[in-house]
């Protein structure tokens, strides 16, 4: 008896310590918090107009005014950042859900099923996987038109291989488990085993994908705003005020203001779908 009373309170202390969220992890999901919360209400955070400006105030550096400086055209730049934050977000959000749905759909029936259905998926996906993502994304946007939802719909597009390679392992290492077959034997459909079982085990390895995904998608859509592909002036988005900020290199705020934005966005991003992963 002396000898397991002191293991409990070591595994009830380990588990605890398991649970237990590192401080780089909190910083990230503060710094997504507050992206969150500019894209839902940037009027909380901002009084300035992020299309009308004062030319008095034009290329003013960052000060308690105006805190990431003014731009070409004296709008505050702070304003642009935050009213932009919409549109990036909701983008990188729509490419998300196309990329996660399709491709976790087509991972699904190809794992699960095998045969010529995974044959011809599986070649799908390999065709998908064979151009660069980025390259998919700028020949989608060219063919369905210059606009932000354009560009998130071209980015789901080439991240629909990613999902279903992820998903069709998962399906597959799931289908061999005792409890999917012990289903079989108790005269399960396919289906019941399917929407039951096989799905909701295999698509516990989609989330961190899918908060991974995220911050690649705010990347790829910023890029593709930066070379023109997004919405045109007076819009605010990312990868666009880095675009107008290169033409000004004497005042760099312009372009680090938006730059420093997106890049601590992605990186909580990343950080914490690796600090998913690990937890699983």
């Amino acid at each position: 008896m002396s000898l397991l009373s002191p293991t409990a309170p070591v595994t009830t202390t380990s588990r605890l310590a398991a649970l237990k969220v590192p401080p780089t992890v909190l910083l990230s999901f503060v710094v997504i918090a507050l992206v969150i919360a500019w894209s839902v209400a940037p009027g909380l955070f901002t009084s300035h107009s992020p299309i009308n400006g004062v030319p008095a105030d034009k290329l003013l550096g960052p000060s308690a005014a105006h805190w990431f400086g003014t731009d070409h055209l004296g709008r505050d730049l702070y304003a642009r950042v935050v009213h932009g934050t919409a549109s990036s977000v909701s983008s990188a959000l729509i490419a998300v859900i196309i990329a996660a749905v399709a491709g976790g759909l087509i991972g699904l029936l190809a794992g699960f099923f095998g045969g010529w259905v995974d044959i011809l998926l599986a070649r799908l996906v390999d065709v998908l996987l064979a151009i660069p993502h980025f390259l998919l994304a700028v020949i989608i946007v060219t063919a369905l038109g210059f606009d932000t939802t354009n560009a998130a719909i071209a980015t789901g597009i080439s991240a629909v291989a990613v999902f279903a390679r992820v998903m069709r392992a998962e399906v597959i290492k799931t289908r061999q488990a005792v409890f999917v077959e012990a289903s079989f034997l108790l005269g399960g459909s396919r289906w019941h085993i399917l929407l039951r079982h096989v799905l909701p085990n295999a698509s516990r390895s989609v989330l961190p994908l899918a908060v991974l995904q995220f911050g690649l998608s705010i990347l790829v859509i910023a890029s593709l705003a930066f070379l023109g592909y997004g919405d045109p002036p007076p819009a605010s988005d990312w990868g666009l005020l880095i675009s107008i900020g290169k033409d000004y290199l004497k005042w760099p705020w312009l372009v680090y203001a938006p730059a420093f934005v997106t890049i601590g966005t992605v990186l909580s991003l990343n950080r914490i779908s690796r600090w998913l992963r690990q937890t699983d």
